[in-house]
């Protein structure tokens, strides 16, 4: 399984390239084959705020949805409008075509309680 080394990872399997005050969102590659073919994507909080441990948006896979978990305080700015059309990105690219928003960081600083590569890898493997 692929864990980019560049990227920060949460307990709730979402991981995000942060950039200065900015994060690209998506879900892991665990994630992903644990939820199986994905069918939609739904986030209808651009432009609005979401504060740490609640839901920015929810994916659909064929038996299951789950909720999208923002690990910090974040504006949304972005979705990946691709998702529309082929929800299956995230499946097939979930660290690259696959990303599910683009954030700007309320507060850099809460990123540090995020999981490095190798902390995610050694929490999936419990």
């Amino acid at each position: 399984m692929n864990f980019p080394e560049n990227l920060k990872y949460t307990k709730d399997h979402e991981w995000l390239l942060i950039e200065g005050d900015n994060a690209t969102i998506g879900i892991t590659d665990f994630a992903q084959s644990e939820l199986g073919d994905i069918v939609y994507v739904d986030v209808d909080t651009e432009g609005e705020e979401v504060t740490g441990g609640e839901p920015f948006g929810s994916i659909e896979a064929v038996k299951t949805v789950s909720d999208l978990i923002t690990p910090v305080d974040i504006e949304v700015l972005e979705l990946n409008e691709a998702l529309d059309d082929e929800p299956e990105l995230v499946n097939s690219d979930p660290y690259g075509e696959g990303w599910i928003i683009k954030a700007r960081l309320i507060d850099a600083a809460d990123t540090a309680e995020l999981l490095t590569a190798e902390e995610y890898r050694k929490l999936i493997q419990k």
